[in-house]
């Protein structure tokens, strides 16, 4: 049976794509921990389980992604789960006419960006996420008001739309889509199909990223587990 890459983002990015990026051995992968704390084991064998576990320092989390829960391996904890949405945009919405200015986002914005990220909490974010690829930002009166950009590429010609965030003073203004368009157009521009995920309770994100061109692609599951001392 063929696999899908999508059915397993982060084993498919560390494996593929966004291997220069990984950390751990043939049954088990982490990104650099700079990046975040995704992480995937091979299979749920024994050996897979143990590699994982072995991936962590004593008290660090791993996020896995996948289309169930995952056992937790021996020495570790299950911190949290959370029901995500995958969702696909074959036919992504391009730039509108009267679209703000995006401004791309670089070096002499990171703190900028790790203050936006850290108090909206759109995902994990490390010190090297705006490393992934490209982000955009709006700013009004020179504040980062909001931004967006890319995570995992888990195949050729797929990558995903994250870190989208508002300040709240600035939520309502539509300046997330305006945002996702921009990032969708570079996708389009280098032959990139966009996904990304959202918690499946989030009605109105969800309802937003529809209005943009995606559809839910499948039900996923986050699960957070952390190394024991």
């Amino acid at each position: 049976m063929k696999v899908v890459p999508l059915d397993r983002p982060v084993w498919n990015c560390l494996t593929g794509p966004q291997a220069h990026l990984a950390l751990g051995g043939d049954s088990a992968w982490r990104i650099d921990p700079g990046f975040g704390p995704f992480a995937a084991a091979r299979d749920q064998s024994a050996a897979a389980l143990a590699a994982l576990a072995g991936l962590a320092m004593p008290g660090e989390e791993l996020w896995l992604v996948e289309t169930g829960a995952w056992p937790v391996p021996p020495g570790m904890d299950l911190v949290r789960t959370a029901p995500l949405v995958q969702m696909v945009a074959a036919s992504p919405m391009a730039p509108l006419p009267g679209d703000a200015a995006c401004d791309s986002l670089g070096e002499p914005d990171a703190a900028e960006m790790t203050a936006l990220a850290l108090a909206t909490e759109p995902g994990p974010w490390g010190e090297k996420t705006r490393l992934y690829g490209q982000f955009y930002g709006i700013r009004d009166a020179g504040r980062l008001a909001a931004m967006a950009g890319e995570r995992m590429r888990p195949a050729p010609g797929i990558a995903e739309v994250s870190a989208v965030c508002t300040w709240p003073d600035y939520r309502g203004q539509g300046l997330a889509g305006q945002l996702i368009r921009r990032v969708m157009a570079g996708f389009t521009a280098r032959g990139d199909v966009p996904f990304l995920h959202s918690y499946a309770g989030n009605a109105t994100a969800i309802g937003l990223y529809e209005s943009l061109g995606f559809e839910i692609r499948r039900e996923m599951v986050a699960s957070v587990l952390r190394r024991l001392t």
